[in-house]
């Protein structure tokens, strides 16, 4: 990780929420030496669930140990999605600290880096109605996130084929149905944006569904 100036406090933590997919997942750390992830294949349960996991899990740091909390806006499940942006703008507006809103496709693409680093990454997520969630993200090269070079969309798969034939050297990505998986992702993607100074209010971070629900 490239150095910056701006470094979370040794005791403070950011915390990402992920419950864009059946797979509920959680990350906290403070970027130094402490940091854990947990993911749940909860099913419908997530949203009776989520608050009692988050409990659990946070411990033993306290809410006010938070610096900033991510989480993921989605595409995804509608229920989910929703109900974790919610839990994250109450927390955040409680707590009066940031709330990042990272897209889902961009926490699957920066987790594929972390791992097989190129330059572009197209990520495709099945949609409703034999659409598909797209977007094509390319990697900063100074390595602290990703630049979206076609924001996340729903394509037909013809005419996703149309954007990838127009891209070159990129790596396809098929993001998985549990996408808890890359709550760590999320969290560092969020960190990159927090050390750049962005403090976005609660207020901002807002789902994105991609389609309408039926």
């Amino acid at each position: 990780m490239p150095m910056h100036s701006v470094r979370l406090q040794p005791h403070k933590y950011g915390l990402a929420i992920h419950t864009s997919s059946p797979e509920l997942g959680f990350a906290l750390s403070n970027f130094a030496d402490d940091s854990r992830t947990a993911t749940w294949d909860l099913g419908r349960d997530i949203s009776n669930l989520l608050h009692q996991y988050l409990i659990e899990f946070i411990q033993p740091q306290a809410w006010r140990d938070l610096a900033f909390i991510a989480v993921a806006k989605g595409p995804g499940g509608f229920t989910g999605t929703r109900i974790g942006v919610v839990t994250a703008r109450t927390l955040a507006q409680q707590l009066d600290i940031p709330v990042f809103a990272i897209s889902s496709l961009a926490a699957v693409a920066w987790s594929y880096h972390t791992t097989e680093p190129t330059l572009v990454y197209a990520v495709q997520l099945p949609a409703q109605r034999g659409q598909l969630h797209t977007a094509i993200y390319q990697a900063n090269p100074e390595g602290n996130g990703l630049v979206p070079l076609l924001p996340d969309t729903v394509l037909t798969a013809e005419a996703w084929q149309t954007k990838l034939d127009s891209c070159d050297g990129y790596k396809l990505i098929h993001a998985p149905n549990q996408l808890g998986t890359s709550v760590g992702s999320l969290l560092e993607l969020a960190y990159f944006d927090w050390q750049q100074g962005k403090r976005p209010n609660w207020s901002e971070a807002l789902p994105f569904y991609g389609q309408h629900p039926v």
